[in-house]
């Protein structure tokens, strides 16, 4: 008998990443079982999910010549391998935690939110839940959401919450592979809680011992977040890198402390 996690790291062996496409995916196919993602991510690897036929048959439309090609790998798992691309761009938006630095008009905003503090792990499934209403198309589909929350309870996937008093304004959530924090998405619901929840979130992992937080796509909410430009291979080097492995703090915290 094949044991899962066997199975599953033979999936992504056979997939070179540091050679992949750099703004296209890697790969299509594979399954959203929790070791199978975390193994993914472990690689430098992130899926993107479709809800439905339609969306899978555009993404058949687009890429079929490139996996028939071999410049995109198709792996084995699910039943419509379109319905799953994975992802590793080229080069990846990336905050050195060390290098952190929080924006002057964000640290004003938390000076003036004495009732704002901040939660890791508090309440995980419902930062998820949030991350995808109203998100069209829903990447953040049901099977995916699932595997998350089992992740989390194992210890691998987190959240950080962003509080108004006894109300969740804000949070954003991922998965930690090694001595990088991958994060997945973010919501807000009051100005800046999403840009609080990314800040508090590098603060507490890099306390951690951690090295990097990864928002995956590049773009201006990236840079507003205080993600820059790193080349792949130096990410790759990131996940390779040994990790200290310290828990994260999930007590409650004060915003404002986010501003010294």
């Amino acid at each position: 008998m094949i044991r899962t996690q066997d199975r599953t790291a033979s999936i992504w062996d056979a997939v070179d990443v540091g050679a992949g496409p750099a703004e296209h995916p890697i790969a299509f196919g594979g399954d959203l079982a929790p070791q199978n993602l975390l193994a993914a991510y472990r690689r430098g690897l992130y899926p993107f999910p479709v809800d439905t036929a339609e969306a899978a048959f555009v993404n058949e439309f687009t890429y079929e010549a490139e996996v028939e090609a071999g410049r995109v790998k198709a792996v084995p798992g699910c039943a419509d391998p379109f319905s799953i691309s994975w992802w590793s761009p080229d080069p990846r938006p990336v905050i050195l935690v060390d290098q952190a630095r929080i924006q002057r008009s964000l640290r004003q905003q938390l000076r003036n939110r004495a009732d704002w503090t901040t939660t890791a792990d508090a309440c995980f499934e419902e930062v998820v839940r949030q991350c995808r209403v109203g998100r069209v198309q829903r990447w953040l589909t049901d099977e995916l959401l699932r595997s998350l929350c089992l992740l989390h309870g194992q210890g691998h996937a987190h959240s950080v919450e962003v509080w108004d008093g006894d109300e969740l304004i804000g949070g954003t959530f991922g998965i930690r592979a090694g001595a990088v924090f991958s994060a997945d998405s973010q919501f807000t619901l009051r100005s800046g809680a999403g840009k609080t929840a990314v800040a508090d979130l590098t603060r507490r992992f890099a306390e951690a011992g951690g090295l990097a937080i990864d928002v995956q796509r590049d773009g201006d909410h990236a840079r507003l977040v205080g993600a820059r430009p790193l080349p792949r291979c130096r990410y790759l080097d990131l996940l390779a890198t040994r990790d200290e492995n310290r828990p994260l703090a999930t007590q409650k915290l004060p915003a404002g402390r986010l501003a010294d």
